[in-house]
């Protein structure tokens, strides 16, 4: 791996379109990032079928300008190890509570939580955009420890004052929110005064 990483991760929470959507969108951020991996879990598979009636793997295959993509069981993948990550930022999109879990409490059982470990070490930018709703104590807490371990911790809370015409205008606010965060420039919602 050379240059500058991102690493994309799709989990089986519901949102899966906020993170079919940012890939559709990855020549935006190909100037600030040199290779593009994305990882994805069982149950995305299964999410993006139901929610979105999207062959998951047939998705990714079709895409341009991703370097790799590997299931979460992949441990042979470069992304397992953090010597491999020197230059990586990561977005776990949607994340499920149950990632959030894993990786606020240590716990690295799959190449998503894996990695964002690794991610978190390094201290590069880890970006996690959760959809559950609402949140127990168990979850704060566990949002919270990620934050106070430098996590960017990003609901995918629509701002209305875009004045959104579609679902589409939502996800790209939610999609340009996730740039934001790894300061990568766009267009895709009207800022806020402007």
């Amino acid at each position: 791996m050379v240059g500058s990483s991102l690493i994309i991760a799709l989990t089986g929470a519901s949102g899966i379109s906020y993170g079919l959507s940012l890939l559709k969108k990855i020549n935006v951020f190909k100037n600030k990032y040199s290779e593009v991996y994305v990882i994805y879990t069982f149950n995305a598979v299964k999410v993006a079928l139901y929610e979105e009636g999207v062959d998951l793997l047939g998705f990714l295959k079709g895409l341009n300008g991703v370097k790799a993509v590997y299931p979460e069981n992949d441990f042979s993948s470069e992304l397992a190890s953090s010597s491999n990550l020197v230059f990586t930022d990561m977005v776990i999109v949607p994340a499920s509570m149950n990632t959030i879990a894993k990786i606020a409490n240590g716990i690295q059982d799959n190449l998503v939580t894996r990695t964002a470990g690794a991610v978190l070490r390094l201290r590069n930018k880890l970006v996690l955009v959760f959809r559950e709703t609402p949140l127990s104590s168990i979850d704060l807490f566990n949002l919270y420890r990620l934050a106070t371990a430098g996590a960017v911790v990003m609901p995918a809370s629509p701002g209305f004052y875009i004045k959104p015409k579609s679902i589409e205008d939502i996800i790209d606010f939610i999609v340009g929110k996730i740039l934001d965060a790894l300061h990568v420039e766009h267009n895709l919602y009207k800022r806020w005064g402007r």
